[in-house]
């Protein structure tokens, strides 16, 4: 368990949380306890989740996996579509009959459907075994709340809309032992026109420049060999500071720390997408040579509708651009199919727009429909028929696209960085290239957290085998 992470908070509430988070560890309230957390959502959910770990461990809790043996029952929920919101729910309802025959378990949810108002009442109303909720923006707060939810006779919600200061130093749980989650930024300005993120994270906050170096340090004493920078748009890093920093800036600083040999960040926003960064990827040996650099939609007009605020020719200009500064970089995107408004001819825009700029993989979605946002106002919404025909064609032009891009991969030699057996077969191990590939090749488990080379012997649209050089 690595002892370092951040999150956002009020100044007049560090030193009293930390020191309840001291009183807490001594009384050890959690001993022979077990938790479980369930999490949704993207990458920043999950790095939340690792440090709620970080917490109830601090406090005496044990990890479990069977719902049946639990103390505590945490669901970590995100808002950005429809389905993730409708499992939450559901998972809720199953829960009643265990809470009936274990009234003493503790059901608790958090993230970021918590931080809409209508949600935590309908929840209140609705499952009333529900013993504590709270948001995206009192994380810090969570030992304060369990106990408060474990003592009282009422259900305890807490939902703050802070965008203030940042709690750093929060006790964590890491899911790996080889690659770490580290986030460097909170909250989004950009307001595109879909999205519920900037309403239910705050705005933009960035991490200081010395407290990111430090928990980089850290991990690689820890024997972290690759981090993740972790923010909703990780290109506009610094921006609110007002002191010159930023990302391009901060990937040079992250290049000098002996231990950490691989770099990776998500999600960049085109629109920020500057000279500076392109040229600091390219001079940074440790920053990997892949990019997620999420498009949405290839028809300007709807990019236009999603003030994305930038063009198809701008983004192909960007493409272009980074290709030449860093040659064999894997591209990957995002992909909304079905805006509200969108004609055949957008979409034929978008399928143009991939066959074009073929991307290595791209992850793709149904539009959902977010109370709030201007696009769910819209009166031209697509019919669910012809979203999810659109959907298909395009995952079935993105999955050939993928699959001959890694074709031209066999008989080639690549570095792999080896994070231990393969979920799917434990006779293999598994790991990824420098451009974000995962391969799958037999060896032996001390093998894990190292840099090894693999020869590629076959090749398909998700993954590449083989055999250790």
């Amino acid at each position: 368990m690595a002892n370092r992470g951040s999150t956002l908070v009020t100044e007049d509430e560090i030193t009293r949380q930390e020191a309840f988070m001291h009183s807490v560890r001594e009384l050890n309230p959690g001993a022979d306890k077990k938790y479980l957390i369930s999490t949704f959502g993207c990458q920043m959910n999950e790095n939340d989740s690792e440090k709620l770990a970080g917490m109830l461990e601090s406090m005496g809790y044990i990890r479990t996996d069977e719902m049946d043996e639990c103390d505590l029952i945490l669901f970590n929920t995100c808002c950005v579509r429809e389905n993730a919101e409708l499992k939450v729910y559901g998972h809720l309802g199953a829960l009643k009959p265990l809470k009936s025959r274990r009234p003493g378990l503790v059901i608790a949810v958090c993230g970021c459907m918590m931080q809409q108002k209508e949600v935590v009442e309908h929840i209140l109303e609705k499952y009333r075994h529900v013993d504590l909720i709270f948001g995206t923006h009192n994380l810090h707060k969570f030992p304060e709340l369990l106990y408060r939810a474990v003592t009282g006779d009422a259900a305890v919600a807490d939902i703050s809309s802070c965008d203030g200061y940042i709690a750093e130093g929060l006790p964590v749980r890491r899911e790996h032992s080889v690659k770490a989650w580290l986030t460097i930024m909170y909250g989004c300005n950009n307001f595109c026109s879909y999205c519920i993120v900037p309403h239910v994270r705050g705005r933009e906050r960035s991490r200081m420049v010395s407290d990111i170096l430090d928990e980089a340090r850290f991990l690689a004493r820890q024997g972290y060999k690759e981090i993740t920078l972790l923010g909703q748009n990780v290109n506009s890093y610094g921006l609110d500071r007002k002191d010159g920093t930023s990302f391009a800036a901060l990937l040079h600083r992250l290049e000098e720390i002996d231990g950490i040999e691989r770099v990776r960040f998500m999600t960049s926003h085109p629109k920020d997408l500057s000279d500076e960064l392109i040229y600091a990827m390219r001079d940074c040996h440790k920053v990997c040579e892949h990019l997620h650099l999420p498009v949405q939609a290839g028809s300007s007009r709807i990019l236009a509708e999603m003030n994305r605020r930038y063009s198809r020719e701008h983004y192909f200009e960007l493409v272009q651009k980074v290709r030449e500064h860093i040659p064999g970089i894997s591209i990957t995107t995002d992909i909304i199919v079905g805006f509200p408004g969108e004609t055949d001819e957008d979409f034929e825009d978008t399928l143009d727009l991939v066959e074009n700029i073929r991307f290595d993989y791209a992850y793709t979605f149904l539009y959902s429909r977010r109370t709030g946002t201007p696009a769910a106002r819209k009166t031209d919404q697509v019919s669910e028929e012809v979203k999810k025909k659109r959907f298909e064609e395009l995952l079935n032009i993105q999955n050939r696209i993928s699959n001959e891009i890694n074709s031209k991969l066999a008989g080639t030699v690549t570095e792999v960085l080896t994070e231990g057996h393969s979920k799917n077969n434990i006779d293999m191990m598994t790991g990824r290239t420098r451009t974000n590939k995962i391969v799958n090749f037999k060896g032996s488990a001390d093998l894990t957290g190292r840099l090894v080379r693999v020869k590629i012997d076959k090749t398909g649209t998700w993954s590449l085998d083989g055999t250790l050089v």
